[in-house]
């Protein structure tokens, strides 16, 4: 016996996402999957699944979840004010950075993202259906999660028989996992010789915003335009793309390419942002404001090789606690505090 989840409210943006559909872009499908992934590795590790496990992504109002049946343990990786209520009315915060286990009739409220993007993990994973070897959800073909699309009031998922011992201990924290602050770092190219000797300087010397016009496939930024050799130049033979292309349109503004980009485009690409730093890409709300910085490829190999060893770090600082009103029976039994049998008889 497993576990079965309702969803009470759907909230807003909120999709299951693993490591993506690999292999496929060749056939004009998307990776699609995690838009940070080391902050999905963090929130499996609290409930101890595989990295790469199936978390629900959330980016602007996260759900409200209500068992109903079973148990499962969840956690939450990012910035999120999440509050359980057990099946007796009694409510009480899923402390950040800290695993908890629900049972049947308790509730999970995520609420507001409030940094563009956390993590639901749950432990053992919901029984989803893959899609080219991924349970990842590409909403624009409806490929993938639950029905292809976000979740919504009155959805319901299974999970597997005895994903977790909720006899053990939960796991917790001590310390977020932050990224560092800095410039968004890129390469130049593939197609920077489409601008004016200036543009790149112009890349890194703009402190571009984030606009409102940003989901899964990508941001636009507002700034300082980027200027093309000439109009002609605004549009290339369609080549390929990928995740954290920096395209620049006829208009000059860049466009920052995310998990779910297209796999072809038209537009010339000045720059193209590193793998260590594109998640940060996700946690830009519109209004922030960041600058680029151009290295090469050996600093982009360092930086992903620090990114690497900071999540590493992380993972290997988590501990053990006991929530309120957990019983550790194995250490309860371990001190064996009676020895032997004392007679009631007071003649004996």
């Amino acid at each position: 016996m497993g576990f079965s989840v309702d969803i009470r409210e759907g909230g807003m943006g909120n999709t299951f996402q693993d490591a993506g559909r690999l292999g496929f872009r060749h056939q004009g499908m998307p990776a699609s999957g995690f838009l940070d992934a080391p902050l999905a590795h963090c929130a499996n590790a609290l409930v101890g699944n595989p990295a790469n496990a199936t978390c629900v992504e959330m980016r602007v109002l996260g759900p409200t979840l209500v068992v109903t049946s079973g148990a499962l343990r969840v956690a939450i990786a990012g910035q999120a004010q999440p509050v359980i209520t057990r099946a007796n009315s009694q409510q009480q915060p899923l402390l950040p950075w800290h695993s908890a286990t629900l049972f049947e009739g308790d509730a999970l409220r995520v609420g507001a993202i409030q940094n563009g993007c956390a993590y639901l993990s749950i432990a053992g994973g919901a029984l989803l259906p893959e899609a080219m070897g991924s349970q990842s959800t590409y909403v624009r073909v409806a490929v993938g999660g639950l029905n292809g699309r976000a979740l919504t009031t009155g959805d319901s998922f299974d999970g597997p028989a005895n994903p977790v011992d909720v006899s053990t201990r939960e796991l917790q924290s001590t310390q977020p996992f932050e990224w560092p602050a800095g410039p968004i770092r890129a390469i130049a190219g593939p197609q920077s010789d489409h601008f004016t000797a200036d543009a790149l300087d112009a890349l890194v010397g703009t402190m571009w915003t984030t606009t409102a016009e940003q989901d899964r496939m990508g941001v636009r930024l507002s700034g300082q335009r980027l200027t093309h050799l000439t109009a002609a130049h605004a549009d290339i033979t369609s080549d390929g793309i990928a995740p954290g292309t920096i395209q620049v349109p006829g208009n000059g503004l860049p466009i920052v390419l995310l998990a779910d980009c297209h796999t072809v485009g038209g537009y010339p690409k000045i720059a193209t942002v590193i793998t260590a730093d594109l998640p940060r890409m996700a946690h830009m709300p519109p209004g922030t404001s960041f600058q680029f910085q151009l290295v090469d490829h050996a600093q982009a190999a360092r930086a992903l090789q620090a990114t690497d060893a900071l999540l590493t770090t992380w993972v290997g600082q988590l501990k053990t606690y006991s929530p309120p009103g957990f019983l550790d029976e194995k250490a309860l039994y371990g001190q064996n505090l009676v020895s032997g049998f004392l007679r009631a008889d007071p003649l004996g």
